[in-house]
């Protein structure tokens, strides 16, 4: 007891202010949770998407007819920009059931891995990739230290990136791909960290009404934090068929 009284009398804040932060904090943790849980439910439903392509013969139709590809690649580009774009003027509701639409549809457009890779090496770089996202969200949700300038520079990095991967669908580059996966590692390992606190700080700053929406757009970035991770790591670790 007399250690917490000189904590104040000597330090740091008033046992008002304590209690507000305490329960800041539990309120933080609480939306992370949500955050968490929409996310892990939006990569069961990839994983379950891509499976039942897989086993059901449905992947076929994507090789026979190739626009259905591209449509699929132009319907979840759309889907997450306009999540993106509009969620403010969305219900919860739609926002959420849009982020789960976009999970089902990219495990469509991902299910010919299966194809070009060993189930166990998608196995051991799925068991891979959850380690690493582990520890680098669990680092950004309780470092101190502000990781904006960080952020800025691994978000430029990406835009570096994405340039450098359109390029290569032209050039077919096999050392410019593993350059790419390896670069693509270090990047999304330093985004989930930014995104983590970057989330964390909106659900602390987020009017109680919009806490839905911070969680399902939080859930969002995670979610392609860990999916473009998991294909980087399996571009450079995957054993193919």
């Amino acid at each position: 007891m007399n250690n917490w009284n000189d904590n104040y009398v000597n330090g740091y804040q008033t046992a008002v202010q304590a209690e507000n932060e305490m329960s800041l904090q539990r309120y933080v943790a609480a939306v992370m949770r949500k955050v968490y849980g929409k996310m892990t439910l939006g990569l069961l439903l990839t994983a379950l998407a891509s499976f039942l392509m897989f086993s059901s013969g449905l992947m076929s139709l994507m090789f026979t007819y190739t626009p259905i590809i591209w449509i699929l690649f132009v319907a979840e580009l759309g889907l997450v920009i306009f999540l993106s774009a509009r969620i403010d003027k969305m219900s919860n509701t739609i926002a959420t059931v849009m982020f789960y639409l976009y999970s089902v549809l990219n495990g469509v457009t991902l299910a010919p891995i299966f194809l070009a890779y060993t189930g166990t090496s998608i196995a051991m770089t799925f068991a891979i990739t959850a380690g690493t996202f582990g520890a680098m969200t669990f680092a950004g949700y309780i470092t101190q230290k502000d990781l904006s300038k960080f952020g800025a520079i691994m978000s430029m990095a990406f835009i570096g990136l994405f340039i450098c991967m359109l390029v290569n669908l032209f050039i077919h580059s096999t050392m410019m791909t593993w350059l790419i996966s390896c670069a693509g590692v270090l990047i999304f390992v330093g985004l989930t960290a930014w995104d983590t606190q970057w989330i964390k700080r909106m659900c602390a700053e987020a009017d109680p009404s919009m806490v839905g929406k911070v969680a399902t757009m939080g859930a969002l970035r995670l979610y392609l934090d860990f999916i473009n991770l998991f294909l980087h790591l399996l571009r450079i670790l995957g054993s193919r068929n």
